[in-house]
């Protein structure tokens, strides 16, 4: 009999500690695939002159510094490719990732766009449509994963 109360017990710390692991977004995992649609959108738009959010991510709109093209690669990385991980997984390690990795995204989104102002009154081109967008939709992946990540 105590033998299979302690294979019980231990069945039901394994699903405690399951439990323990996961996150329940509820209606705001609405709120992260929607900012996830537009941030892949705005990837789709001009971010500097002509050049697409694409185009800096694969290398193709050079000359433009370093700050945008990190910008790129933060957002698709954290903004796209973990959200979508963290929503279809719902770890809440994941979660936490999502929130420092969008707030790191929203720092070097804001200086890709101050970059592009600064270079203006010089005969560059400022930011775009797209690069703001983009920014506004890491900013609020960012406050949505960390309400997330800390309501647990």
């Amino acid at each position: 009999m105590t033998e299979g109360l302690s294979e019980l017990d231990r069945e039901l710390r394994d699903v405690a500690r399951r439990v323990e692991r996961r996150i329940d977004p509820g209606a705001t995992a609405m709120v992260v695939a929607v900012a996830v649609l537009v941030l892949v959108g705005a990837f789709l738009l001009p971010w500097i002159g002509d050049e697409r959010g694409w185009d800096l991510l694969v290398g193709e709109g050079a000359g433009y510094g370093i700050l945008p093209r990190l910008f790129t690669f933060a957002a698709m990385i954290f903004g796209v490719a973990a959200s979508g991980a963290a929503l279809a997984t719902r770890y809440w390690a994941l979660a936490w990732v999502c929130a420092a990795g969008c707030g790191i995204s929203t720092i070097t989104g804001v200086w890709a766009v101050w970059s592009r102002q600064i270079s203006v009154p010089q005969g560059g081109l400022g930011p775009g449509v797209g690069l703001v967008l983009a920014l506004l939709a890491v900013v609020v992946l960012a406050a949505t994963w960390a309400r997330i990540a800390l309501r647990r």
